[in-house]
């Protein structure tokens, strides 16, 4: 209501006093009104996010709709897609939550620290309906989707490793102050602005022409915040169930799923004996230690590659090569402007051998998370349970529900 006076006063003010008559070719400035808070608070695609993420879990859990699920999908599509052009994005609020936590320069947006974990919360609770038909990118991988490929076993856990190391290479970046990696290489930011550089619309070409033949390849075996939904997921407490009543074993489940999640029955009879599964197992945790070892030791001396992130390192490397006639580019305007500003180069490159022990550090902490992925992703494997039904993958399963059209139980909407 005070947005609406403070409107009509301005314009009332204009009417009494009009503009006053230059001789000189001074143009007046137009009046600018400022947006309503709504629209210019950040709070705006919040309400819509949890608006969507509510409507999903009724269509999906409760009327078992495939149909409306779509809809709330094109939707979001078009909303956090084109509308806001791919940002404020769940996937790449991950950074933000960590730049808070490490640079306590930077405050956090309570808008954006919402629209990180409200996703992570529904997930909790429904399973993974923000991927099924809120997210933005996975809306536009489901629109090229034409004849989806099934993967075998082994792919899909070997690729499906890949959002681990690529969530902690973000969050191990963004700690230095190193640059944002998620938002950066976004493959979809560019179809949803329509403008880009020519390398980024070649990498949105590329990911869509793969997501024609594999279902959502972005989603399962990149997308960062798709492994926190993972870990939710494995504890949600209500999921995507492919039939209400008694599963008849038809397979028709199975081979309509694009994405590979449902788990087939298991055989009655167990492929090996108890005390050779508990023998396996006590291997794997007995090797942990020496994988988080191994692949720390490794990580760790990549620092030189990963401080290259770093616009401090970048330019005390372009600085030296200068000092030293190698720069194949020449002098750069980075390096005109820091030789003005006083500062000396040896300052400069002690800031990089900082940087660079600091990314040596974390490369032990990057390696401990991937080892601790991998281990758990190999405990999961050794570890049998029976089932005699087909049941979607608590994990993996995108809860978009293709399922329920092609279960001759279910009664599809």
């Amino acid at each position: 209501m005070r947005e609406l006076l403070s409107i009509a006063g301005t314009t009332l003010a204009e009417a009494r006093f009009p503009q006053p008559e230059f001789e000189t070719d001074y143009q007046f400035p137009t009046t600018i009104n400022p947006m309503p808070w709504i629209l210019n608070s950040g709070y705006l695609p919040l309400f819509v996010l949890i608006a969507a993420l509510c409507a999903s879990a009724f269509l999906l859990l409760k009327k078992r709709s495939r149909k409306g699920v779509f809809v709330i999908m094109m939707l979001s599509l078009a909303f956090f897609g084109f509308y806001q052009k791919g940002c404020i994005c769940v996937v790449g609020s991950t950074q933000n939550i960590v730049l808070a936590l490490f640079d306590s320069g930077y405050q956090i947006p309570f808008a954006l620290a919402l629209f990180f974990i409200t996703p992570l919360f529904f997930t909790l609770f429904f399973g993974r309906v923000f991927c099924g038909s809120v997210c933005p990118l996975g809306a536009i991988q489901d629109v090229v989707m034409l004849k989806p490929l099934k993967l075998p076993s082994w792919a899909d856990h070997v690729f499906g490793m890949i959002p681990y190391f690529y969530l902690g290479l973000a969050v191990l970046l963004v700690a230095n102050n190193a640059c944002f990696l998620i938002c950066d290489h976004d493959p979809f930011v560019t179809v949803f602005r329509l403008q880009g550089t020519a390398v980024a619309v070649v990498i949105s070409i590329i990911f869509l022409s793969i997501c024609v033949f594999i279902g959502r390849a972005y989603c399962r075996f990149v997308c960062p915040y798709g492994a926190l939904l993972r870990l939710a997921a494995f504890f949600s407490k209500h999921r995507v169930s492919i039939t209400p009543d008694e599963c008849i074993k038809c397979n028709l489940c199975e081979n309509a799923c694009p994405f590979g999640a449902i788990n087939k029955p298991f055989p009655e009879k167990l492929p090996e004996t108890r005390e050779a599964g508990k023998k396996r197992i006590a291997h794997i945790l007995l090797a942990t230690p020496v994988v988080i070892l191994l692949t720390g030791f490794c990580l760790s001396r990549l620092d030189g590659t990963f401080a290259r992130f770093h616009p401090t390192v970048r330019l005390a490397e372009q600085m030296l090569a200068e000092d030293l006639g190698t720069a194949p580019a020449g002098t750069t305007l980075e390096t005109l402007a820091f030789r003005a500003s006083g500062t000396t180069s040896n300052e400069l490159y002690a800031e990089a051998m900082a940087i660079k022990k600091s990314f040596r550090s974390g490369g032990w902490l990057l390696g401990f998370f991937i080892a601790i992925a991998i281990q758990g992703k190999l405990l999961s494997l050794s570890t049998i349970k029976r089932s005699d039904i087909y049941e979607p993958d608590r994990m993996k399963c995108l809860s978009c529900g293709r399922c329920y059209k092609f279960c001759p139980v279910t009664d599809p909407k």
